[in-house]
């Protein structure tokens, strides 16, 4: 219960930072151009608010709603989720949105996007400031890299070390930059490996990426690891068999296996309500025995894994820190676009995530590093999907700001209730199916 107490926390604050910064940023360029802003709110407020405050002399209200499913600006004379067609009856006013000229509603609808983008890059620069970046280059990694079935098709073999893919050179990262390099991997046309001493290219199929998401093997690589105990959960399934740091596991159910990654694709094949057949080495003898798995399907022990030694740190200043901070935004920017062109796959559909999904992305304990590097990411999910052509979203207000500017003619308002109302039944289906995912992970797992 308290860890996801601590999760839940975490993703209430980092949506809460998220909204404001995107909201503050339409509200922003409103009140350049002179815009009245009547409403700016965290959470949507239907019915009733939780706090509410209008400032003496100020034409806006502040307050925080209760649904927690984002928050909203109600600028003046514009067609958003208010559906306020009340207002839009009447004649134009001078200092309402329609009335000023496409470029400045333009941006207007760009600002929350726009700072979306600059708090993520600001998050970012300001964790290389404080924490440096740390990574394990591959081309370091002696021992070299395991390949599920749609990689060893496209050419590449188990203990091969990965060297570049394009010409960029690859390196382990953890947390959310982890896709980064994923994607750079999968989407590259030309990985140079290193075979037996030797660097080899391996020219990847077209197909690739399409199959390497499809594959439930994720990810398209991982670490070769020997099946040689290091060492054992207690009260675990390995524990109660008796094994022991050293012990070499050889085969499972009767298979033979030659890599840590293979012992566990086997113990997931188990059944989890049966005993697991375990053969494994103490020495020069040979140990047959039954176990049970836990709860995850994993015998309850660890194998021996000392990468420490290979982890490089890269130090920033401040100022150094900036143009890093924005090169790994664009670069996260660019992994979540290759990634986002398969959510309509069937596949991707399943893999999308409502709110318990990415609340539970966070770790169990608080951690700033971690919380500010899932803010980052998030900010930059945030600002691409608000950038969609979806009514709706920002990204369908500009697309009918760029038509207009183009034509020269405003879209008109019945036409655009109804692509506001139509957006929005798009994205309610869209939260449906996201979080029905959730929930059938919970209880389907």
């Amino acid at each position: 219960m308290e860890t996801i107490l601590i999760k839940a926390l975490q993703l209430i604050l980092s949506l809460s930072i998220l909204v404001v910064v995107h909201e503050f940023g339409h509200f922003l360029f409103a009140r350049i151009f002179k815009i009245r802003v009547e409403k700016f709110y965290l959470f949507f407020n239907p019915w009733f608010s939780l706090f509410k405050f209008k400032p003496k002399n100020s034409e806006t209200e502040y307050g925080i709603g209760w649904l927690p499913l984002g928050g909203y600006v109600k600028i003046s004379g514009m067609i958003d989720e208010s559906m306020d067609k009340e207002q839009m009856a009447q004649p134009p006013q001078p200092w309402e949105f329609r009335s000023k000229p496409a470029w400045q509603r333009l941006l207007v609808m760009v600002g929350g996007v726009l700072f979306n983008f600059i708090l993520a890059i600001f998050i970012f620069a300001m964790m290389l400031f404080a924490w440096g970046d740390s990574y394990i280059p591959f081309k370091a990694v002696k021992t070299g890299m395991e390949f599920p079935a749609v990689a060893k098709e496209a050419g590449f073999q188990d203990k091969d070390i990965l060297i570049s893919a394009d010409g960029e050179e690859l390196a382990h990262r953890g947390g959310i930059v982890y896709m980064n390099t994923v994607m750079r991997f999968i989407d590259a046309k030309e990985v140079v490996v290193e075979r037996d001493g030797k660097e080899v290219t391996i020219t990847l199929p077209e197909d690739f990426a399409d199959k390497a998401i499809a594959d439930k093997e994720v990810p398209p690589y991982s670490f070769w690891v020997s099946p040689v105990v290091d060492s054992v959960i207690a009260n675990s399934g390995a524990g109660k068999i008796g094994l022991t740091k050293g012990d070499s596991i050889v085969a499972v159910n009767n298979v033979a296996v030659k890599s840590n990654g293979q012992a566990i694709r086997e113990f997931k094949k188990a059944n989890k309500d049966s005993l697991v057949q375990v053969s494994f080495y103490r020495d020069t003898t040979l140990i047959t025995t039954a176990a049970k798995l836990d709860s995850t399907g994993a015998l309850g022990y660890y194998p021996k894994l000392d990468l420490a030694s290979l982890i490089k740190k890269d130090e920033y200043g401040f100022f150094a820190s900036l143009p890093a901070g924005a090169a790994l935004g664009v670069n996260t920017l660019k992994g979540y676009v290759a990634q986002a062109r398969f959510v309509f796959s069937k596949q991707g559909v399943k893999q999308l995530s409502g709110f318990a999904g990415i609340g539970n992305m966070f770790p169990p304990v608080w951690d700033w590093h971690a919380f500010w590097a899932m803010t980052a990411f998030l900010s930059i999910i945030l600002a691409f999907m608000n950038i969609l052509p979806i009514p709706a979203l920002d990204g369908g207000h500009i697309m009918f700001l760029l038509y207009e500017v183009i034509t020269r003619r405003q879209p008109g308002m019945k036409f655009m209730e109804y692509a506001q109302i139509a957006g929005m039944l798009f994205i309610l289906l869209l939260l449906i199916v996201a979080n029905g995912n959730d929930i059938l992970r919970i209880f389907f797992k």
